[in-house]
């Protein structure tokens, strides 16, 4: 099977009609991290300590955005991972909130808040993305990736 990196996914965005679909599925607490640009709290994230292979995809639009295997442990209490299944998945934007600058990263497709992205990460790339549980869903390795918009996977791939 190919590796995902070399899959060509659909980025268009969401229609105003999807993503009100798409945004009626989440939790509140989900509405608030993927669409108000929420951060949840250190070491209680669902994905923090999950160890299989697999695939984080957006869980608001479902595009694949990290590998289980760029994933690694940072000691900040958020997933943590070296960098994107593929790098036109993530948007990077100035967030100057807080009073601090820092990089937000947002899916490509749909907008939707991820985390940040700090130049204090482990080689290859000196990169830490800490991305809140709450903003993916996983995808073991194996298994068919979400179609959350109705439009096919990728030249039919019915599993990554």
């Amino acid at each position: 099977m190919r590796d995902v990196v070399e899959l060509q996914f659909d980025r268009t965005p969401p229609t105003r009609e999807e993503m009100q679909q798409l945004a009626a599925d989440l939790s509140d607490e989900e509405r608030h991290l993927l669409l108000e640009h929420g951060e949840e709290a250190p070491f209680c994230g669902v994905f923090l300590h999950e160890r299989r292979e697999g695939l984080y995809t957006c869980r608001l639009c479902g595009l694949p955005l990290f590998r289980a295997v760029a994933k690694f442990e940072s000691g900040t209490g958020w997933p943590s991972f070296t960098a994107p299944a593929a790098s036109d998945h993530l948007r990077r934007v100035r967030d100057s909130r807080y009073g601090m600058v820092r990089t937000e990263i947002v899916c490509a497709r749909c907008g939707a808040h991820q985390g940040h992205v700090f130049a204090d990460g482990p080689p290859p790339t000196g990169e830490r993305f800490c991305i809140n549980s709450g903003s993916l869903e996983f995808t073991p390795k194996g298994q068919p990736l979400p179609d959350k918009l109705g439009r096919g996977s990728p030249e039919g791939e019915p599993a990554w």
